[in-house]
């Protein structure tokens, strides 16, 4: 492969550049001018830090190169590299500018002489995953009492031995059904997609194990089968995957509900141990224990209760004895009873009656005693009213004018009838007449002369 260089920055006809300028240069250089290619060699020096980035050196026998490659590139690879293997590196050629090395950007990485095998199953993992089977929400938990668990895998595969072995120790008491496929070899692919839909169809598990051990990509290739990882995502019954070590992966993987890291955690994942059931079981047999106490508890008190009301044929009939005894007594005394009351009303209204009877004698007493008051008060009455009398009359004769006029005195009136009481009310010529105590007199008045007090 030739590659050009088109430098058409003029920081290199700068007279002076500080080192920073030097490696920025350089590596915005490399990175325009360099594609994205693949690289071929051997792995050394490898390091895998606690951020999840990969450290290491690329080599063949003349020359090497320092690589990186970044977590989120690395969790898609599907394997850990040792140093020694022989891998193919796709990756942009860079620059560390802080200490100016030369270095790989690693984009992605396979095993060396495998590259086919590795592009098809990058291509069909991207597929699969355009098609949402890889899909957190379509996966579903596996059932954690499970009635039976089913394994499709080789008989006579080790992976076969943990799993049966894990179970035995870990829940013995559920039944495990094997369903036989080789996990190797040109027809395993078919053999494993036939027996899923057969372990479907019979629905006689509640979990499914798809296991096999560890191997190269040639080995695990089985795992990697269309067929089969839609035979996976479309089966009812939940299905765990394990399959090779914890740095393998495979499209079943990616498709199953559950990814277990090896066979044996594929079988520890399926059902909760036995020691964790029977201690569930202990805890709910002690608090049912509790709660039956409790209820009996409660019973005994009601009995304890009810008793104490219970009494004894005897003591029911002294007591309905007790109770006609004074039935009786309260029906002999029930008609006295009124007869009595009867009788002291009519001594009551007797009593009231000969309080309320008329005393004649003592009326005829206070009728005299009375007329005799009355005849005191009238004579007492006329007494007074004929002093009043003889007083009213001597006052009346005083003021009488007759006598006033016997003493010498007369009434003078005008013509009209009135009194003249004053010489200024008549004029000389006016006719007055004059009333004495015997006659009157008619004068002409000649002359009014008025007296000086």
């Amino acid at each position: 492969m030739t590659i050009g260089f088109a430098v058409t920055d003029d920081v290199f006809r700068r007279d002076i550049l500080t080192v920073a300028q030097l490696n920025q240069a350089v590596g915005q250089l490399l990175e325009q001018n360099v594609p994205l290619l693949w690289v071929r060699g051997e792995i050394s020096n490898f390091t895998q830090a606690a951020s999840g980035h990969w450290y290491f050196t690329l080599k063949d026998s003349r020359a090497a190169v320092r690589a990186v490659m970044f977590r989120s590139r690395a969790s898609a690879v599907g394997f850990v590299p040792k140093p020694g293997d022989q891998v193919e590196v796709r990756a942009r050629v860079s620059l560390y500018e802080a200490r100016g090395d030369f270095q790989l950007q690693a984009e992605g990485m396979r095993r060396a002489g495998l590259g086919n095998l590795y592009e098809a199953f990058l291509r069909l993992k991207a597929e699969l995953a355009g098609e949402g089977l890889f899909d957190a929400g379509r996966k579903r938990e596996p059932v954690r009492l499970p009635r039976a668990i089913g394994v499709v895998t080789s008989l006579h595969a080790a992976a076969l031995r943990d799993v049966l072995s894990a179970l035995a120790r870990r829940a013995p008491q559920v039944p495990v059904i094997v369903y036989p496929a080789p996990v190797q070899g040109a027809d395993a692919a078919a053999r494993l997609t036939a027996q899923v839909a057969a372990a479907n169809a019979r629905g006689e598990v509640d979990t499914l194990l798809l296991v096999r051990g560890g191997g190269s990509i040639e080995d695990l290739w089985s795992f990697n089968d269309e067929q089969l990882a839609r035979q996976v995502a479309a089966s009812r019954i939940p299905i765990i995957s394990g399959v090779g070590h914890e740095t393998d992966f495979t499209i079943a993987d990616f498709v199953a509900d559950v990814r277990a890291p090896t066979p044996t955690a594929a079988a520890e994942l399926a059902c909760a141990p036995r020691a964790e059931l029977l201690r569930a079981v202990d805890h709910a047999a002690q608090g049912l224990a509790r709660v039956q106490r409790r209820r009996l508890d409660q019973a005994a008190q009601r009995l304890d209760r009810a008793g104490a009301q219970l009494v004894s044929p005897a003591q029911r009939l002294a007591r309905q004895g007790e109770r006609l005894a004074a039935l009786r007594h309260r029906l002999a005394t029930a008609w006295r009873a009124p007869q009595q009351r009867r009788s002291s009303r009519v001594d009551l209204l007797a009593q009231r009656l000969a309080h309320c009877a008329p005393d004649a004698a003592r009326a005829h007493e206070r009728v005299q005693g009375v007329a005799g008051r009355l005849m005191r008060a009238h004579s007492r009455r006329l007494e007074s009213l004929g002093a009043r009398l003889a007083a009213a009359g001597a006052q009346l004769r005083a003021f009488d004018p007759r006598n006033t006029l016997a003493r010498g005195y007369a009434i003078v009136r005008a013509p009209g009838g009135a009194i003249v009481r004053d010489a200024g009310q008549v004029a000389a010529g006016q006719r007055l007449t004059l009333a004495f105590a015997r006659g009157e007199v008619l004068a002409d008045v000649a002359q009014v002369r008025e007296i000086d007090e």
